[in-house]
């Protein structure tokens, strides 16, 4: 038996946490137990805890810390990821509606089309897609992701006719349909509210940049209309009609005075409504200040108000991998260009296929590339959390190709700051084992 390449161990208040990024499972150690353990690792000879303390050493072995000698730890991530990448009875369809938006965001890395939206023929042509997939035998679920651009732009036009068509499929093959929105969440309403509902919504996200003052100041109508009180109202119609809505607050150095501000908005919900609103933050991509324990103090002040927050830097990218990792995701640009990563530009240079007429996906050498790039970076190979970092996603590989790279910069203390990250949000949804 050997100790796992995938073991990382932090102290903690005065415990060590002991985590295996294979299993995914921790387990909190008196100082005395740990200093066992790594007498035995020293010595190399894990075996001998199992006569010094059989329980400790029966909870190492049950939770994959101690493994055996002869196994290949990295082929069996590998053999994981491939299972969860080529899962074949779930599809998720990507649709951009329009690349256009009612508003203009200075961060936002999209490149907005005026006049962009989705034609008769595209339309088309995407619902024969949707009845191919839906058909197949093999598809027990199907998810419609709405993206964009703004896509409830054309709500009417594009999401309305292409759900309804979708939901009477799903009935007729008996397949689980699930719907969700990356929406500013200006252009929602009662009716459309219940309508996500019918489609089988599972969340909608709706973007805040700050209190009232600083979002009103990135995303406004116009010179004199800010749009914080309109999308409120809308996050309040929305959790009424119990559908879940993912809160997320990007936030710069300056937009975070006054971001506690949001506290009393949602304060101003009932109990049930809170429940279905998730927070999430996200540092804008282009401000590279450290604001980490800014933030984190922030959250812990909404925690305490019984307002649900995740954490971003939770990874978990073999286990729950990017949606563009995965052979059966294809997103749909309103032109019938197809791609896989949306947190880039989409632009007909990076189409990874083309929609055809027939409702079939002609994929080009892009994708093939796509879908084998990962785990042919060489410090992930030796990295302790490569089951749930794995360098990023595909597109981080395909970016990085040929080039040691680390999406941690190689800092140590910021992965097992993510390791940490991770254990406070498993301490609040399930006991841990301690020992």
């Amino acid at each position: 038996m050997k100790l796992s390449q995938f073991n990382t161990y932090l102290n903690y208040e005065d415990k060590i946490i002991t985590y295996n990024a294979f299993s995914n499972e921790f387990i909190v150690l008196e100082p005395l137990l740990y200093d066992l353990l790594s007498a035995a690792e020293n010595e190399d000879n894990v075996e001998d805890l199992k006569d010094i303390h059989p329980d400790f050493y029966n909870a190492l072995s049950q939770n994959q810390f101690i493994v055996d000698s002869k196994i290949n730890e990295i082929e069996k991530v590998k053999n994981l990821s491939k299972l969860v990448d080529s899962n074949d009875s779930h599809y998720l369809l990507i649709i951009n509606p329009t690349m256009n938006c009612n508003f203009k965001c200075w961060y936002c890395y999209e490149s907005h089309i005026k006049g962009s939206r989705m034609g008769e023929h595209t339309k088309e042509s995407l619902q024969r897609l949707i009845q191919k997939i839906i058909s197949d035998n093999r598809i027990k679920s199907f998810s419609i992701s709405w993206f964009g651009g703004e896509p409830l732009l054309y709500y009417e036009d594009v999401i309305k006719p292409i759900s309804e068509y979708t939901l009477e499929l799903c009935k007729e093959y008996n397949v689980t349909l699930n719907s969700d929105y990356t929406t500013n969440g200006f252009l929602i309403d009662v009716e459309r509210a219940k309508m996500f509902k019918r489609w089988s919504t599972s969340q909608i996200q709706i973007t805040l940049d700050g209190n009232r003052e600083k979002h009103n100041s990135v995303r406004y109508v116009s010179a004199s209309r800010g749009s914080y009180d309109q999308i409120m109202d809308n996050i309040g119609t929305l959790t009424k009609e119990g559908v879940k809505v993912r809160l997320r607050i990007n936030y710069t150095e300056e937009t975070l005075q006054g971001i506690r501000d949001i506290v009393k908005e949602l304060n101003s919900f009932s109990i049930r409504q809170k429940r279905y609103i998730e927070i999430a933050f996200h540092q804008v991509w282009q401000d590279k200040t450290d604001l980490t324990s800014q933030t984190n103090e922030i959250i812990g002040d909404f925690r305490r108000q019984g307002l649900y927050v995740t954490t971003h830097d939770n990874p978990d990218n073999v286990r729950n991998s990017c949606y563009a990792d995965t052979r059966n995701h294809a997103t749909i640009n309103y032109n019938g260009e197809v791609f896989k990563c949306t947190a880039r530009d989409f632009n007909s240079k990076n189409k990874e296929g083309d929609l055809t007429v027939e409702g079939d996906i002609v994929w080009n050498e892009k994708y093939e590339r796509r879908m084998n790039a990962k785990f042919k970076n060489n410090p992930c190979l030796e990295c302790k959390i490569l089951p749930i970092c794995n360098g990023g996603c595909s597109q981080h590989a395909v970016e990085n190709e040929g080039v040691d790279y680390c999406v941690y910069g190689f800092d140590e203390k910021k992965k097992e700051q993510a390791v940490l990250n991770k254990f406070l949000q498993t301490i609040e949804n399930r006991t841990i084992v301690n020992v």
